[in-house]
C-alpha cells in the first residue's frame, strides 16, 4: 500500500502486524499520485485507491492532522488516481476506485483520459429509499472491455436500520462477522 499521510500509514502497519498479515503486506509512505512514489516499471493485478471526496472550499475542513487532506482535494482528486493506476496496473489487472456518489462524471473522464474504461459501477446507498452516497468503479485498461455491464446498487440497511441480506453477503465474502460492531 501506498499511503500519503505518515499518520495514517502508521495505523495501517500496526494494524496489519496485529491481523498477522505484516509478513506478507507492505506499506509505504507516499502519494499513489506522485509519479516517484512507485518504481517506473512496478506493474500490479489490483489497485484500489479511495481518493479525496470534496475539492478545496467545498465545507469546512477539520482541524484533525487525518481528516483534512482525506476528505478535501489538497493533491488531486479521482482523475489522478486514475493516471496512477493507468501507470502501474498490469495488463489485464484491475482498478477499483472508491469515491462520492456524485463523482460519477470525474471517475469516467479520469478513465477515458488515461486509456482506462469502466467495467462495472456500484452505487452504495446507506439505507434504503435514501439517495447513493458512495460510487465505486472497476476499471480495467479500455481496450480490455468490451462493455460497461449495468449499473449496481448495494443497500447496506433496510428502511428499519438492519443491514440488508446483500450486505451481510458482502461482509461474509471479506470474511467479516454477520453483526454489526458494538457502540
Amino acid at each position: 500500500g501506498v499511503e500519503a499521510q505518515a499518520v495514517s500509514a502508521g495505523l495501517a502497519r500496526r494494524s496489519l502486524g496485529y491481523n498477522g498479515a505484516d509478513d506478507r503486506v507492505q506499506v509505504r509512505d507516499g502519494d499513489l499520485r506522485d509519479p516517484q512514489a512507485l518504481p517506473p516499471d512496478a506493474r500490479f493485478d489490483l489497485i484500489t485507491g479511495t481518493p479525496p471526496y470534496f475539492p478545496p472550499g467545498a465545507g469546512t475542513e477539520s482541524d484533525k492532522v487525518q481528516c483534512g487532506p482525506c476528505r478535501f482535494e489538497h493533491r488531486g482528486g479521482v482523475e489522478d488516481y486514475c493516471a496512477a493506476a493507468a501507470r502501474h496496473l498490469r495488463p489485464g489487472g484491475v482498478f477499483v476506485v472508491c469515491g462520492a456518489a456524485g463523482e460519477d462524471p470525474r471517475a469516467r473522464d479520469g478513465a477515458a483520459r488515461h486509456g482506462l474504461a469502466v467495467q462495472t459501477h456500484w452505487e452504495i446507498v446507506p439505507r434504503e429509499g435514501a439517495a447513493p452516497l458512495l460510487g465505486v468503479w472497476v476499471m480495467r485498461h479500455a481496450a480490455e472491455v468490451a462493455a460497461e455491464g449495468p449499473r449496481q446498487a448495494l443497500v447496506v440497511r433496510d428502511r428499519a436500520g438492519q443491514w440488508t441480506p446483500a450486505f451481510r453477503a458482502v461482509r461474509a465474502a471479506l470474511g467479516m462477522p454477520d453483526v454489526p460492531p458494538r457502540g
